[in-house]
């Protein structure tokens, strides 16, 4: 690994001014469990590596009953996953963040850099997607909002413009009688790559679906949001039929492709069982949010 300059900026001016420097030579490190191992691999040319954890913006995790859930950029899985707020208010996040790597990658990893990195198999954007969540950014020109949907634009590339940086994401605060889940498939029991994954959410009103969102993950070029499955929910009873046609959207809408892991064939039934099964799981959870 050739030598690269390494900067520990203290606000998020900073961090956007080195990066407006560099350009496309520098990269913001959230956790660094992907960055790292990229430039060990060769698959990164920089010249600067920007770490983040001193910057207070992209460490904030905070909860507000109206405004709802922030996820600084660095913030690791651990923390989130521990927080009593996420633990009582987004069972979702607690899913995803708490099967991303192994207990020690937990230990630096962040759903920030989850974003950024933009794999199509990433455990945690089908269930920020599924809750409607809204990535801030910053760069020379300023600020601006993105939803989660569309941030990944390919395997491994973002809609961040040249000098810009993902400071946080913004997670609405959930309903009464809403719930959200995320399932994968996998071969081993921990730390491997999803064959298939489904992130829902569901709000439910008087025993029908008031509205629904579907995700997928590991069976497109980037994790996919299914309109069509969320949709075809919404005010229909909550029962197995209106589960059954929303999975049954899901699998017919996912693009995978056959590889090591799993033929076209296997992920897309995957994607019908496991957008049926967190369907279930997140109907339950939303009877019992009150």
């Amino acid at each position: 690994m050739k030598w690269i300059d390494y900067a520990t900026p203290g606000s998020v001016q900073e961090a956007v001014a080195l990066l407006a420097e560099h350009g496309d030579r520098a990269r913001i490190m959230a956790g660094g469990t992907d960055v790292l191992v990229q430039l060990r691999a060769g698959r990164l040319g920089l010249d600067l590596l920007v770490d983040g954890k001193n910057i207070p913006e992209l460490n904030e995790l905070s909860f507000d009953g109206q405004k709802g859930l922030t996820l600084g950029a660095a913030v690791p899985c651990y923390r989130i996953y521990g927080n009593a707020d996420v633990k009582a208010h987004y069972g979702g996040i607690v899913d995803a963040t708490s099967i991303i790597g192994g207990v020690l990658i937990q230990g630096r990893a962040s759903v920030g850099g989850n974003l950024c990195n933009a794999a199509p198999s990433a455990d945690s954007i089908p269930v920020l997607i599924a809750l409607g969540a809204t990535c801030n950014i910053a760069g020379s020109g300023g600020t601006r909002q993105l939803p989660v949907e569309e941030f990944c634009t390919g395997p491994g590339t973002n809609a961040l413009r040249s000098g810009e940086m993902l400071v946080s994401v913004s997670v609405p605060a959930p309903a009464a009688n809403s719930g959200a889940t995320y399932m994968r498939f996998i071969p081993r029991n921990e730390m491997d790559i999803a064959v298939a994954g489904a992130g829902v959410s569901v709000l439910l009103e008087n025993g029908t679906f008031k509205s629904a969102k579907v995700a997928l993950s590991a069976v497109a070029p980037t994790p996919l949001f299914v309109k069509e499955a969320g949709d075809a929910l919404t005010g229909q009873p909550v029962n197995e039929a209106s589960i059954q046609k929303a999975a049954e959207i899901a699998r017919d809408a996912a693009r995978p492709i056959t590889d090591m892991r799993g033929t076209i064939e296997y992920r897309k039934h995957l994607c019908e069982v496991l957008t049926r099964r967190t369907l279930n799981i997140a109907v339950d959870r939303a009877k019992e949010a009150r």
